[in-house]
């Protein structure tokens, strides 16, 4: 803005001062420089909140462990980042996906959307992918008839754990075998086979003694794989009679850990 903008006059109808000019000027000039300074930051925001939206909605999106399900691989506290892109990150307010780096895999721990309630993020050891033949004898996992080395599995409990109508699901997929009849009805530690169906996936919490996973609840459609944890990128101990745990309890051993 110029000079010749600037009023010529005081309120009072006298003549302004060079002065007066001056003060007037810069006063102008302060408020267009302020309204300039904010309209610029504005846009650097809304910049910024766009690429947030494009990488957590494409490539990478953080969770926090909730439950003891996985514990010794990951602990109440954690904070994860996820690798949304490798199976195919869902396109925002439709139903298709990106194309995905690979299949899930068995042995990766997952992120996915609880069959159940899919509003919730469940997080587990893949266990058993599409055509697979899996069993449990003793709580000792078999897969295609192979005993699996599970050095990551947390055992809390000893004997055959809890039996009854919640597992009642597994028939319509037992391998109709002599052996399978005898262990119906299946408990915790002792089910199967059972032949994971097309575009699903079979889960367990490392946790094997305190999971609820698809010993219980079934298979995980292929449809609700959200991604891969990458590594822990925040760790605390909650503790309830703290009230600022998450400052004050941080476990820095954890920060920066992949997950495996």
């Amino acid at each position: 803005m110029t000079d010749e903008r600037l009023p010529s006059t005081t309120p009072r109808g006298t003549p302004l001062t060079d002065a007066e000019r001056h003060r007037l000027l810069r006063r102008v000039n302060r408020s267009g420089r302020r309204f300039d300074f904010f309209w610029d930051w504005s846009k650097v925001f809304l910049v910024a909140v766009m690429l947030f939206l494009v990488v957590r909605a494409f490539f990478v999106e953080a969770f926090k462990i909730p439950s003891g399900s996985m514990e010794r691989t990951l602990l109440v506290g954690d904070f994860l980042l996820v690798n949304k892109l490798v199976y195919g990150a869902e396109v925002p307010l439709t139903k298709r996906r990106l194309p995905r780096l690979h299949a899930p895999r068995a042995g990766e721990v997952v992120v996915f959307q609880f069959p159940r309630d899919p509003t919730k993020n469940f997080v587990k050891r893949l266990v058993g992918v599409p055509g697979d033949t899996l069993a449990m004898r003793d709580g000792v996992l078999l897969r295609n008839g192979v005993t699996q080395s599970e050095s990551f599995v947390l055992r809390s409990e000893f004997g055959d754990g809890p039996s009854g109508e919640v597992f009642r699901w597994q028939r319509d997929y037992l391998v109709r075998t002599a052996s399978a009849e005898a262990v119906f009805p299946p408990s915790r530690n002792n089910w199967g086979p059972l032949i994971v169906p097309v575009q699903s996936y079979f889960v367990l919490g490392d946790n094997r003694d305190n999971s609820l996973d698809s010993r219980y609840w079934g298979f995980v459609p292929d449809s609700l794989m959200r991604g891969r944890p990458i590594f822990v990128y925040y760790s605390y101990a909650p503790d309830s009679a703290r009230r600022f745990s998450w400052l004050t309890r941080i476990r820095w051993g954890r920060i920066g850990e992949q997950v495996r």
